[in-house]
């Protein structure tokens, strides 16, 4: 063969570019175009999250008492179990069978294990089902309650505000909103403001569910005209009477602001307390008030009065932000949180935000987040 030849032959023909072309973006569906590195660092954070969930269901005594290699055989075990205590009892039985068949099927005829596969192959295809079941349910949750939640802030004579919430899992238990002008002062002839940030104790779809409820007994009572204690007190045992005995209690910040006069009545159930940063760079915090709703239905909840002026902030938050960890499982804490607040003075609303969302990011890098986290800032111009 002459060298034009093997020149020739050493080219991808147009069939073998077309099978590149077609496996190439095979691999790009699959990975979702993710790099191999973001692929392994996604997949060790998935792992640990695993590792958590059934964890949880070890008996950690029973490893205790194992000495030398044999604890690993005992923790392996009792994962196992864990894990096929999670299926339904049907497909644990069929489990077993695919497992029985991979490990000493061959022993009765060469193709038994390849019925093993098989076996697996189906149960995974079930359990596929029930997960896009779920994530279909839970994605309709998830857009509902972002019909709940405002996407803007009302436009208020004087202020500027921004909010931003990033759910653990799609749906969330934090709530924020700002409610403008506020029912019972229009009927007084006032004009007011009232800003609301609350956390239901748990995650996912439980904690949304209570979430919508509490909005809709807030708006409730609000259109009846309460006041803020009224308001408070009804919350309460609202939220009493659905709490499973105290196991689903909400804490809850409320803050009723007059917009002429900036005078300010605010209720702490039991939230962390919002950041009060005044114009002249002094920090204040609105830790006054009570319990969280719905631990004891007729503990009443004081209502503080503060004035605000113009160029203060007002910082309202979750724990998700000052509780989200990194991957040594260190918290971000309340100390990082108020450098950024501080120096934040010449920052808007909507930077200030952004600003504390960007810094729990980089603080938390790749760790899985575990908590719902929103931030809600309010500027006084």
């Amino acid at each position: 063969m002459g060298a034009k030849a093997a020149k020739n032959a050493a080219k991808p023909t147009g069939k073998h570019i077309g099978h590149g072309a077609r496996v190439h973006a095979f691999w790009s569906d699959v990975t979702d175009h993710l790099e191999m590195m973001e692929l392994w660092r996604q997949f060790r954070s998935e792992a640990r999250e695993g590792y958590g969930l059934y964890s949880r269901d070890v008996d950690r005594a029973k490893v205790e008492k194992s000495r030398g290699i044999g604890r690993y055989w005992t923790m392996g075990w009792l994962l196992f179990r864990a894990m096929l205590m999670k299926l339904t009892p049907a497909r644990r039985v069929l489990l077993l069978i695919a497992l029985f068949f991979l490990l000493f099927g061959r022993n009765f005829n060469p193709n038994v294990p390849l019925l093993g596969g098989v076996i697996l192959f189906f149960l995974l295809a079930l359990e596929l089902a029930d997960h896009i079941t779920m994530k279909r349910d839970l994605e309709i949750a998830r857009d509902v309650q972002r019909r709940l939640l405002p996407a803007e802030p009302p436009e208020v004579p004087g202020f500027d505000m921004a909010f931003a919430m990033r759910a653990q899992n799609t749906v969330a238990g934090d709530y924020y909103d700002a409610i403008f002008p506020v029912p019972s002062a229009t009927k007084e002839g006032g004009s007011r403001l009232l800003v609301v940030i609350a956390d239901v104790a748990g995650k996912s779809m439980p904690a949304a569910l209570l979430m919508a409820t509490f909005q809709a007994s807030l708006n409730t009572l609000l259109a009846a005209g309460a006041s803020m204690d009224e308001v408070a007190l009804g919350l309460n045992r609202y939220t009493s009477a659905h709490s499973l005995g105290g196991m689903r209690f909400t804490t809850a910040f409320l803050a009723e602001i007059d917009v002429t006069s900036l005078q300010t009545h605010y209720v702490n159930a039991g939230h962390n307390p919002p950041i009060l940063l005044r114009a002249s760079g002094a920090i204040e915090r609105l830790s006054e008030g009570g319990v969280p709703f719905g631990i004891f239905a007729d503990t009443g909840h004081s209502c503080v009065t503060v004035a605000l002026a113009p160029g203060d902030r007002l910082v309202m938050f979750t724990d998700g932000v000052v509780e989200a960890e990194d991957k040594n499982s260190d918290e971000y804490g309340e100390e990082r949180l108020l450098i950024q607040v501080k120096h934040a003075v010449a920052d808007n609303a909507g930077e200030l935000v952004r600003r504390i969302m960007a810094d729990v990011d980089r603080f938390a890098g790749e760790a899985r987040q575990h908590d719902d986290i929103t931030c809600f800032a309010l500027r006084v111009l």
